[in-house]
């Protein structure tokens, strides 16, 4: 089971970092939009050394990662080595077989666009799975962990300074653009990460609560928790069942309960976020 987990969030991992690579090479860097990232101020500084934008970013990574090291904690830490390193290889591998002189779409604001939405799903991908894209996402964490800042916000506090940056090769106009965009940014981090973190919250009634409880318990590996309820109707007694899930863990609650034809009443509703013990998944 734990090596399922650890692949999984290996491959998770994986799929966010390619995601944010693809946002940087494809749409940030050839219509020079310079987010507040760790790449955009790599950006800046391949332009003003002529330094290859690939091992900049590894350079600026590596010193982000001790710090991150030290401040958050060797899991986040790990999981930071990993994707500092991933970042300028898939950037690599893209400047070798897609090499990218201009604009993908020829129009700066669809690529500010396109570039937002799929670097912050990247970075709540990560986020979701306490991991990061590294550089400036390191800054965004410690801000999250030490000041309580939602992580989006961080994300855009950390990314001011870098887009700022911009002025020093580029012009004013593109300078608005990028502190509008990594403000954008944050907000789009947030969004992603709110849908990550939803739950359902799910209350059955019935008169033969055992097997659902156990399907729940032994099949969903997920606890709950039983109430008595009383019928204003016909005065009777029943048992309430109440469970926290995922979506996936939700589906599959919905697929047995039709499947078996129990006499049941169900309500659901939205959690936002759950913390607590409810995260360690039962064995």
């Amino acid at each position: 089971m734990k090596d399922k987990y650890h692949i999984r969030e290996f491959v998770t991992i994986t799929f966010g970092m390619f995601l944010v690579a693809a946002a940087v090479y494809f749409f940030m860097v050839p219509s020079h939009i310079v987010i507040g990232s760790i790449s955009g101020l790599a950006m800046v500084l391949s332009q003003l050394t002529g330094i290859s934008l690939s091992v900049l970013t590894l350079v600026l990574n590596v010193i982000l990662l001790v710090i991150g090291l030290i401040f958050i904690g060797k899991e986040f830490g790990a999981k930071t080595v990993y994707t500092s390193l991933l970042l300028p290889v898939f950037l690599w591998l893209f400047e070798q077989i897609f090499p990218v002189s201009q604009s993908v779409t020829g129009n700066q604001v669809y690529d500010l666009v396109t570039y937002i939405l799929i670097v912050a799903l990247g970075q709540a991908v990560l986020f979701h799975v306490n991991a990061s894209s590294g550089g400036l996402d390191v800054i965004a964490k410690m801000l999250n962990k030490y000041l309580h800042m939602e992580i989006g916000k961080a994300v855009t506090l950390a990314g001011f300074v870098t887009a700022t940056s911009s002025v020093l090769v580029y012009d004013v106009p593109t300078l608005i653009v990028s502190l509008l965009g990594t403000y954008a940014n944050g907000i789009a981090v947030d969004y992603f990460i709110d849908g990550f973190n939803k739950r359902k919250r799910v209350c059955i009634i019935t008169d033969d609560y055992e097997d659902i409880q156990n399907y729940i318990i032994h099949g969903l590996k997920r606890g709950a928790t039983l109430y008595v309820a009383q019928g204003a109707y016909d005065e009777t007694h029943r048992t309430e069942l109440v469970t926290i899930l995922e979506q996936q863990e939700y589906r599959m609650l919905l697929n047995y309960l039709n499947q078996t034809k129990r006499k049941v009443f169900v309500t659901v509703s939205t959690v936002n976020e759950v913390v607590g013990t409810w995260n360690q998944k039962k064995k």
